[in-house]
């Protein structure tokens, strides 16, 4: 007689199939753990650690006013979504271009330095102008300037061009700030 003979045959065990539901069930539930990450990064979920890094610009908080004698809120602001002119209303000369030099180091898009038109007098404050929408804009140069007075873009523009190009604020740049370096910040 052969070996083969005395044993006796094994057919399907219960620990085998009891295995592969096991190991079925544990690939179903990564898979659905898997799945609920992935839908909840696409729908914007707070994703904890699992976030990369990204490429945004530096923003920086600041405060508006909502309505006069009303609560102030933070608005977060984006330093790239808008861009700035520096036009030298001081007669300061190269004035404008130290503080276009300066605000471009802090993160702000800011245009070439440019003179203030013919018919506008030296001034002796400086004063932030905004486009009609870029109030948050002209609000946060004030700021970074010290707190400066700003103002609605006046009409005609008091550059030499008469014009800003892309620029949505408008710095006219006075003797109180002319030449010196931009506070802390």
């Amino acid at each position: 007689m052969s070996q083969n003979a005395r044993r006796p045959r094994r057919g399907p065990s219960s620990s085998g199939a009891s295995l592969n539901s096991t190991m079925s069930i544990v690939v179903a539930a990564v898979a659905v753990l898997l799945g609920f990450l992935i839908l909840r990064d696409i729908g914007g979920g707070d994703s904890g650690s699992l976030s990369t890094p990204s490429d945004e610009a530096p923003t920086e908080t600041i405060a508006t006013d909502t309505a006069p004698a009303e609560t102030v809120t933070p608005t977060t602001l984006q330093l790239t979504a808008f861009k700035v002119q520096v036009a030298n209303a001081s007669k300061v000369s190269g004035s404008a271009g130290e503080l276009t030099t300066q605000l471009q180091g802090r993160g702000f898009i800011v245009q070439p330095a440019v003179n203030s038109s013919e018919i506008t007098p030296k001034q002796t404050a400086t004063v932030v102008y905004f486009i009609a929408g870029s109030e948050d804009a002209a609000a946060l140069i004030a700021t970074t300037l010290g707190g400066v007075a700003t103002a609605a873009m006046p009409d005609p523009i008091p550059t030499e061009s008469g014009a800003v190009g892309e620029a949505t604020v408008l710095i006219m740049l006075g003797t109180d700030i002319a030449g010196k370096p931009l506070p802390a910040g």
